[in-house]
C-alpha cells in the first residue's frame, strides 16, 4: 500500500503496521556472529549455552534482533508516495527487554509518534517499535526509531544528505 505524507500524518499516535513473524534460526545467529566477530558461546554453542546459562540454549545477539527492524518495517509499513529514498536516522531510545532463543519467531509493531516535514522534500518519522517474541509474554526489544524519507520534489538530494 502507498500513502501520501498527509495520509501518514493523520496517523500520528496510531499503530501503523504489524509485521509477519520472522524465524530466528541458529544459522542466522551463527552468520551474525561471523559478520560481527561476536562468537560468545551464549550465541554459538548450543550445548554449552544449555548447560551454563539460564536461557536453556543459545540466544540471538541483541544487535541481530535490532537489525531485523528494517526487514520488519519493509514488511509492515506502507510505502510513502513520492519517496525517492529512505534512510535510518537513528534511535532516541533502545532497550533489549528479553533474550531471543534460537528457533523462535519475532515480529514488530510500529506506532507512528511524530512526523516532521522539516526541509522541503524531507520527512522525518519517529516510530515506537516493539519486537515481540512468539508465545512469550515480554518483548525482545522496545525502541524509539527515527527514519527519514527524501521525496521526489527534492531539488538537491545530495545537499540534504550532507546537511
Amino acid at each position: 500500500m502507498t500513502v501520501t505524507v498527509d495520509q501518514l500524518a493523520a496517523r500520528v499516535g496510531e499503530e501503523v503496521g504489524i509485521s509477519r513473524w520472522f524465524p530466528i534460526t541458529q544459522a542466522m545467529i551463527d552468520a551474525h556472529a561471523d559478520t560481527t566477530l561476536d562468537h560468545q558461546f551464549i550465541h554459538t554453542d548450543p550445548a554449552r549455552a544449555k548447560a551454563e546459562t539460564p536461557f536453556g540454549g543459545t540466544i540471538a545477539h541483541g544487535f541481530l534482533t535490532l537489525s531485523m527492524v528494517s526487514a520488519m518495517a519493509y514488511d509492515a509499513l506502507p510505502d510513502l508516495a513520492d519517496a525517492r529514498i529512505g534512510v535510518n536516522y537513528g534511535f532516541n531510545k533502545l532497550r533489549f527487554v528479553a533474550p531471543v532463543p534460537a528457533g523462535t519467531d519475532l515480529r514488530a509493531r510500529f506506532t507512528l509518534t511524530a512526523l516532521d516535514r522539516g526541509k522541503p522534500g524531507e520527512v522525518t518519522l519517529t516510530w515506537d517499535v516493539t519486537i515481540e517474541i512468539k508465545d512469550h509474554e515480554r518483548p525482545a526489544l522496545v525502541a524509539e526509531w527515527i527514519t527519514r524519507r527524501y521525496l521526489e520534489q527534492t531539488a538537491d538530494l545530495k545537499g540534504h544528505l550532507n546537511a
